[in-house]
């Protein structure tokens, strides 16, 4: 009779989810085989050279750097702090002892026990933790880069642009991993409400993320036609 209630969760959720996973490991074959056909592999790319030219230029641009590495100590901060704020959440709906279930049982597909309501509680609060765990790592790193990227060449052969840029992807890589996270739990919210809102949110978040993640040939030929004007009105 439990297996009744549950089938749409058993199957919908766990499809939605594997669809989202194969979508990411496609996503991260293309930026290991073809980098610049995806934007994280053409941003990776560019931090780089970015890192390269700001250690080369250090006297007039050290401000510059700490500045941008600021900005993006800060954006991290803000996604770490608000998992860690979800997570105590979802730890005080799961431990408190006012059941929310009830006026929804009539109201969604899917299971109501009390296992299947917890299960829900506790996978949210797991994909949130990992999240801000994430996040809390890439600060590290990404203020580590903030110290290191203002030494001077001259007295240094360990701290070098590849050493420091090597940092900046390690951080920017678990900034990445923390976001996709976080946007992976805003499905599962949708479960409170029934498994078929959690598929359909996963149907729609795929296309939604292959459209932000890709470089597509109409932005190719618009760069290389800028480039190509850019040239001929210099030649002129």
């Amino acid at each position: 009779m439990e297996w009744k209630k549950c089938y749409l969760d058993v199957i919908l959720v766990p499809m939605g989810f594997l669809i989202c996973v194969g979508y990411h490991l496609w996503l991260w074959h293309k930026v290991r085989t073809q980098p610049f056909s995806t934007i994280i592999g053409t941003n990776a790319s560019g931090r780089r050279f970015w890192v390269s030219a700001i250690m080369k230029d250090n006297d007039k641009k050290n401000v510059l750097a700490v500045q941008t590495l600021r900005n993006t100590i800060m954006g991290a901060t803000l996604m770490a702090t608000t998992s860690i704020l979800l997570c105590s959440g979802l730890a005080a709906v799961i431990s408190s002892t006012y059941s929310i279930k009830k006026p929804l049982n009539d109201a969604v597909y899917g299971g109501h026990g009390e296992f299947m309501v917890a299960l829900k509680y506790v996978t949210l609060l797991f994909i949130f933790l990992f999240s801000f765990l994430c996040h809390s790592l890439s600060i590290r790193f990404i203020g580590q880069v903030n110290f290191l990227i203002n030494c001077p060449q001259e007295n240094s052969s360990i701290v070098t642009p590849g050493y420091v840029s090597g940092l900046l992807e390690k951080g920017f890589l678990l900034n990445t991993i923390g976001n996709r996270l976080f946007y992976a739990a805003l499905p599962l919210v949708l479960w409170i409400f029934g498994p078929v809102l959690v598929f359909l949110c996963f149907i729609t978040l795929v296309p939604i993320l292959y459209n932000l993640d890709f470089v597509f040939a109409s932005e190719k030929l618009s760069k290389g036609s800028e480039n190509a004007n850019e040239n001929g009105y210099t030649s002129v």
